[in-house]
């Protein structure tokens, strides 16, 4: 993709970190906010999908609390994150219903990512939001998160949501202007660079990490992080918050910040990952009708076409179409486990409540989640 396809984007993740948010640990900067609120309403009001990635709970919670220093021990900063959290949930929804928005707060840990069942919930409620018209301001839940499942930063984070919801962009916001050949306060000679392949050696050479303070995060996880976006093909372009208008001067295709170039195609990405990188699970046989939906019309698959599921498999979990003679037509993360496949295969979605007792998605193998073979 190249910048001037950007204005062609209809999904995009935007990060925004801690030295941006926070004035030096005095509190969160509500004029910088209320910018930014307002150029993300505008995407909005285009029908383009807005995620908002937002640090600075830590920082926020640190500045009521009167601490000078970030914490050093978990709990501390979990009880830091907890205090910050409602002065940043509060001042973002209050910006966004200022342009006739409604914002939602969304807490993730690794877990919630890593976990089949977990990562197909977290997307099914993200993507429908995004059809409300809200606006998902996601952070680590730090409040509860340990070493072991925490993600170290929003830059990798942020990364991860991206693939979650097949974003095709994601623009992570900083203090910097962008990628530098070298760190800029130390060597004057550094050049910014404009445009880098994620694949290209150089990068852990030229990255640094965080000096601030306040976030986590450096450019070395902002590196790291296209380099997770660019797995999904999603595009990054990490710039300086503090430009007027930067969103929009992104989207636009201006030639500002660095621009990480992925290396394959959105839909390729994800389906290459579909297709090779995860453990069937059980199958599910098809119809001539539904084999021809889903091989002539690319939409998804739905349970009234399914005529019988052997194995056992969860919500989340990957799975094999086979048509009638038992080749194997498809595959995809499946929406009900197999024993709630079995009561609503050959069944209407508008019965799925009486058989389950509950319903969920619609289909059965959303076609954001399939592979054809």
């Amino acid at each position: 993709m190249n910048r001037s396809e950007f204005a062609n984007v209809k999904r995009v993740v935007i990060k925004i970190g801690s030295s941006l948010l926070t004035k030096g640990g005095r509190g969160l900067d509500q004029i910088a906010i209320a910018g930014w609120v307002k150029q993300m309403a505008e995407l909005a009001q285009q029908e383009i999908d807005v995620v908002l990635v937002s640090s600075g709970s830590v920082a926020e919670g640190m500045s009521r609390l009167g601490l000078k220093v970030r914490p050093k021990t978990l709990h501390e900063l979990q009880a830091s994150a907890a205090v910050g959290q409602m002065g940043l949930v509060r001042i973002f929804d209050d910006n966004f219903q200022q342009h006739g928005l409604h914002a939602a707060q969304v807490l993730l840990t690794h877990d919630d990512l890593s976990d089949r069942q977990r990562y197909l919930n977290a997307r099914s409620t993200l993507l429908t939001l995004l059809n409300f018209g809200v606006i998902p301001v996601i952070n680590e839940n730090d409040t509860v998160a340990t070493e072991e499942i925490r993600f170290g930063d929003n830059d990798t984070l942020a990364a991860l949501v991206a693939n979650l919801i097949s974003a095709e962009l994601l623009i992570i916001l900083t203090d910097q202007q962008g990628l530098y050949t070298s760190d800029p306060s130390l060597n004057p000679d550094a050049r910014l660079i404009t445009a880098i392949s994620v694949n290209d050696t150089r990068l852990e050479s030229m990255a640094g990490d965080s000096r601030s303070g306040l976030g986590r995060g450096g450019m070395s996880t902002k590196v790291r992080a296209a380099r997770l976006a660019a797995r999904s093909g999603a595009a990054t372009v990490v710039a300086a918050g503090a430009i007027d208008d930067i969103i929009n001067a992104v989207l636009s295709g201006a030639d500002i910040g660095t621009y990480f170039l992925p290396d394959i195609e959105p839909l390729v990405a994800r389906k290459r990952w579909l297709a090779g990188q995860l453990q069937i699970k059980g199958s599910v046989s098809l119809d001539d009708g539904a084999v021809k939906v889903l091989k002539s019309d690319g939409k998804s698959l739905l349970a009234v076409g399914v005529t019988a599921v052997s194995g056992q498999f969860e919500r989340g979990e990957l799975v094999s179409c086979l048509d009638p003679q038992g080749h194997e037509i498809a595959r995809g993360l499946i929406n009900y486990g197999h024993q709630d496949t079995q009561r609503i295969m050959g069944k209407s979605s508008t019965q799925f409540d009486a058989l389950l007792g509950y319903a969920d998605d619609a289909e059965l193998i959303h076609r954001d989640n399939l592979v054809l073979l």
